[in-house]
């Protein structure tokens, strides 16, 4: 088995991202699956590119994109992309879409095909602080989520994949307004390194979880 497992690119100002500092960091191996990693862009259209080239690549059964989500607290697996975006700021290219439509001949949402509660109980029996979440909100992290599930829907049948958003550093936050939650580097790739496992011990499937989730 082979996991392609991405993250993004600095971004809004930022000289790191949480995202692939993490992903970089991820072991070769993880319950017996293969791991690819790959940086890509905080860029409108060529963020979602860059993972398909990825899947075009490496082949994989299954993907996981990884995002920064600055003020969460937690490691959140999405639960579900839209076909929408509505920039809050520049990409990294300065392009901003409002109120823009994904994919004119998408449903209006894809739900994540990864075992999102499974993963989020791996990552509290690690002591790492995790969640679901239910909105993966309007820019390029969405983005990228929703075009995978549409590729993966479209081109590349049988391949589950998601999203998981990431907090801010510690070394961001220091920054920051005091009291922005955050999280150290280690414990970021030892929640991701527990999800990903758990991906591999859930593959097709999702344990029943009464977790109330994440509101963001």
């Amino acid at each position: 088995m082979k996991i392609l497992v991405t993250g993004f690119m600095p971004f809004g100002g930022e000289t790191v991202n949480p995202a692939y500092e993490a992903v970089r960091r991820l072991p070769a191996q993880i319950a017996g699956a293969d791991i690819a990693t790959v940086e890509i862009p905080v860029v409108y259209k060529k963020g979602p590119a860059a993972v398909e080239a990825a899947i075009d690549a490496e082949k994989p059964d299954m993907v996981l994109c990884v995002g920064q989500a600055g003020g969460r607290a937690e490691i959140t697996p999405e639960f579900v992309g839209i076909n929408y975006a509505n920039f809050r700021i520049p990409d990294n290219e300065g392009f901003q879409p409002l109120s823009t439509k994904l994919e004119e001949d998408g449903p209006d949402a894809y739900f994540a095909t990864l075992p999102v509660q499974a993963m989020v109980d791996a990552c509290k029996e690690k002591g790492v602080p995790a969640n679901v979440s239910y909105s993966a909100g309007t820019y390029c992290c969405n983005e990228v989520l929703y075009e995978l599930l549409y590729a993966l829907d479209h081109r590349h049948p049988g391949v589950r994949g998601g999203f998981v958003h990431v907090p801010y550093l510690d070394s961001q936050a220091a920054n920051l307004k005091a009291g922005t939650p955050s999280m150290s580097l280690a414990r970021i790739t030892e929640g991701l390194t527990a999800m990903v496992a758990a991906m591999v011990e859930h593959e097709g499937e999702d344990i029943v979880s009464a977790s109330a989730g994440c509101e963001h």
